[in-house]
């Protein structure tokens, strides 16, 4: 078989970013499908020589099970181009798989003559919609899942690491009561962990029932057969969840469920590595040094947080493909059209550009180091956001127009930290409250931030 030669690959999947989404090559490639769709048909084959009133069919010998075993675990980039060679004379890729396992049955006696039960009373989506599951299964929960646990362990480091680091904070880009860096890492650490979990909580779905789902092709050859409980131990054996009712496919509405909550994580992240970028050009964090990297082409002084921006733009191409598949899939006109077909051979685009987002966040959360001097002095600009505690204890002594007065005082101007203790004093309030307000300073109003960072990371 020809190589493709990434300089020419249009997608930049298959090109530029090859290396960092190869692992989704063995879940979402057209050689992946097909040995999902040979393992399918083995399994379905099984189940049809355990069923006690398919006489024509024997229960398999260990040797015979070893040996369609041996097919799937041993399919082979040349098994599948010897799939898709007879492919070029059907035109119709789930046949093209049966023939192909039908040969292979000649090489073993006891299955040379049953080749007929091979694909029996399925269609195509029968096959097809199992395989899927099984890629998704593969993809998502075998690679796309481990590599955002890395990044959440990587954040939660951060997190702890930065727990007590105050920072200012900045609400409608102005300058707001503080907190610590790590207490707003650690918010993020808590997004995703609950985000994840409604990954990891989709069931995938597949059945096996026939043309239009209701097995009017299985019971016309053994009627006194429990085809439904066939169906379920099938789908069950591969380690998916039985859907008892369905059309000629599979509604998908478990892949609408499962594409959602990846968006929403990928949502998230964008969030993350929007704020990330923010505070890498405030100086809060900077970025350790790439020996030979060059940051712009005309400004040699530049360190630029790629990472963060080409995560960012796969977050959002992933999330675009996402949405659509989302939509798109539980739509099928009637019984059956395939529009769904060619949407889902997309698939392993819409997590790869997932994958390729995260890995580029966490090679960008691992240059990071935080700058607490600029972080104290950004503070130390800023005393007028000491304005928030002192109007609110005034408040407590019932003082008469508490905000206004803090208000006409430090609204739209800085102010000093002399100007602020003369204020305090001028307050009819108890002296212990004015001793602990003239303690105050921006670094050291945080709240609960250490703590909450301390908590939620872990």
């Amino acid at each position: 078989m020809p190589t493709l030669d990434t300089l020419k690959a249009i997608s930049p999947l298959d090109g530029r970013y090859q290396k960092k989404v190869d692992a989704l090559g063995d879940a979402f490639s057209e050689f992946a499908l097909t040995r999902e769709r040979v393992r399918v048909e083995f399994a379905w084959l099984k189940s049809l020589a355990a069923a006690e009133d398919i006489s024509e069919l024997p229960a398999l010998s260990s040797s015979a099970t070893q040996f369609l075993d041996g097919l799937v675990e041993r399919f082979s980039v040349h098994d599948a181009a010897a799939v898709k060679a007879i492919e070029a004379t059907t035109n119709h890729d789930v046949k093209a798989v049966e023939y192909w396992i039908k040969d292979k049955f000649k090489a073993l006696p006891e299955l040379a003559p049953h080749g007929e039960f091979v694909h029996f009373a399925c269609t195509s989506e029968d096959i097809n919609n199992v395989s899927h599951a099984l890629m998704l299964q593969r993809g998502v929960h075998s690679v796309l899942l481990p590599q955002l646990d890395a990044l959440i362990a990587a954040l939660a480091k951060v997190a702890i690491n930065t727990a007590e680091m105050p920072m200012l904070s900045r609400t409608h880009g102005q300058a707001a009561t503080p907190t610590t860096m790590g207490k707003e890492m650690a918010l993020f650490v808590a997004r995703l962990r609950h985000a994840r979990s409604h990954i990891a909580a989709v069931p995938l779905r597949a059945k096996m029932n026939g043309a239009v789902g209701n097995y009017n092709a299985h019971l016309s050859a053994y009627p006194h057969v429990d085809w439904p409980a066939i169906s379920k131990a099938t789908v069950e054996s591969l380690g998916l969840t039985w859907q008892p009712m369905s059309a000629q496919i599979e509604p998908h509405d478990y892949m609408a469920e499962l594409f959602d909550a990846m968006a929403r994580v990928n949502t998230i992240l964008i969030d993350f590595c929007r704020d990330t970028w923010g505070y890498i050009s405030l100086g809060f964090f900077k970025q350790r040094l790439k020996d030979g990297e060059v940051g712009s082409s005309t400004m040699p002084h530049k360190v630029n947080p790629i990472d963060f921006e080409n995560a960012e733009g796969n977050f959002g191409l992933a999330n675009a493909l996402l949405r659509h598949l989302a939509e798109k899939l539980p739509i099928s006109r009637w019984q059956r059209d395939l529009t769904d077909s060619t949407v889902l051979r997309n698939m392993g685009v819409a997590v790869g550009y997932s994958l390729l987002g995260l890995v580029s966040a966490q090679q960008g959360v691992g240059k990071l180091e935080v700058n607490a001097d600029n972080m104290l002095a950004d503070l130390n600009s800023n005393w007028e956001v000491l304005a928030e505690p002192i109007q609110t204890v005034m408040r407590r002594y019932g003082v008469e127009g508490a905000y206004e007065q803090l208000k006409a005082l430090t609204r739209g101007q800085r102010i000093t930290p002399e100007a602020l203790a003369a204020f305090i004093e001028t307050l009819e309030i108890p002296s212990d409250a004015k001793a602990l307000l003239r303690e105050l300073t921006p670094a050291v109003y945080v709240g609960l931030a250490a703590e909450l960072a301390n908590t939620y990371s872990r």
